[in-house]
């Protein structure tokens, strides 16, 4: 059975180094967005544009576990809906998804990110201390069950299934 590793996890924690090992332990596909986002659109948010390469990166994710290999999705999926609906998607496809959570304190944040502008402001994007706070209180932490790998459960009220959540969340991905 393939298996897709999620990092989860906030800015600074560690997600990308932790990926490349990953990647490079279990011989998987390694897709990062924040890699493709300032090549692609010159900026990481671009107007809506992370959703759709997401999308993307998730599709081809999951066309890559159907054909026998890992994956690595490098995305910080920060709501439970999100992780919910990636695991559903991964076992829709016959693979397991192994959520690899790297929670991290404040102060090791602002060094991490701090340290990555100063030595490859090329390959980041600006963060302040503003958006650090106001993302910690967007975070859902992982529960015990979510990271053992329990059962996903029902999409949020007012969606069919996960399989449409999930376009919508990420437009390109269905």
């Amino acid at each position: 059975m393939t298996t897709l590793f999620l990092t989860v996890g906030l800015p600074g924690a560690g997600k990308t180094t932790k990926a490349r090992r990953l990647a490079e332990e279990h011989r998987a596909l390694r897709l990062t967005p924040d890699e493709w986002m300032i090549p692609l659109f010159g900026e990481s948010r671009a107007d809506g544009k992370r959703d759709v390469l997401e999308g993307r990166l998730l599709q081809i994710g999951l066309d890559v576990l159907r054909l026998g290999t890992d994956v690595v999705l490098d995305f910080g999926c920060w709501s439970r809906d999100e992780r919910s609906a990636i695991r559903w998607l991964t076992g829709s496809v016959g693979g397991s998804c192994r959520l690899v959570y790297l929670p991290v304190d404040h102060e090791t944040q602002l060094a991490r990110i701090a340290h990555r502008w100063s030595t490859s402001p090329d390959q980041t994007f600006p963060i302040t201390e503003a958006d650090l706070v106001r993302w910690r209180t967007q975070f859902e932490e992982p529960d015990a069950t979510e990271l053992a790998g329990g059962e996903v459960g029902g999409p949020p009220p007012g969606w069919p299934g996960w399989s449409e959540w999930a376009a919508d969340r990420w437009p390109s991905s269905g």
